[in-house]
């Protein structure tokens, strides 16, 4: 399980190098970061649960629960990047040209994405109670890098910021 571990943080970084270097020698000063691509996304999600498990570092009996969690989070990583894709070809309406429209949006992706993390609360619990109270302790840091929108980070590489501009 470490080496899943070592391997997926290791791919990690060496995208990320690739991608800085790659980025910083070609670009301008101040020019925005190129965009992740779908399979970019699907890359890091998949590595991000891959980190997960391997943090975990699930005993046998504790398998049995892991596919359902797993199953979620990649629903969860699906949809997050249809909203992704959906919100780059439609290039939603800021609070500066559109408010109303703006705060709809949010509320709707908002709306959404409850759904979603409901549905991955349903699906981890049974593995959460089979869980110590170490892997516990590591399951909440390891969950939330699981499942993380990189909202505010990502707005800059997808395009426009401000408010309700974002993907949530």
């Amino acid at each position: 399980m470490k080496r899943v571990f070592l391997t997926a943080l290791a791919a990690a970084a060496l995208f990320t190098a690739t991608a800085a270097s790659g980025a910083t020698a070609n670009a301008e000063p101040f020019a925005r970061p190129s965009r992740f691509s779908a399979q970019d996304m699907t890359a890091f999600a998949d590595a991000r649960i891959a980190a997960l498990k391997a943090g975990l570092q699930l005993k046998p009996e504790q398998e049995k629960n892991w596919p359902a969690l797993e199953a979620a989070l990649r629903d969860n990583a699906k949809a997050r990047i249809a909203r992704i894709e959906e919100w780059r070809e439609k290039a939603p309406p800021t609070l500066e040209n559109d408010p109303i429209g703006a705060l709809q949006r949010r509320a709707q992706a908002m709306t959404a994405r409850a759904g979603e993390l409901d549905k991955l609360a349903i699906a981890a619990k049974p593995l959460y109670d089979s869980l110590d109270d170490a892997q516990k302790r590591r399951f909440g840091a390891l969950v939330r890098a699981a499942i993380a929108e990189h909202g505010h980070r990502m707005r800059g590489m997808m395009g426009r910021g401000g408010f309700g501009a974002g993907v949530e």
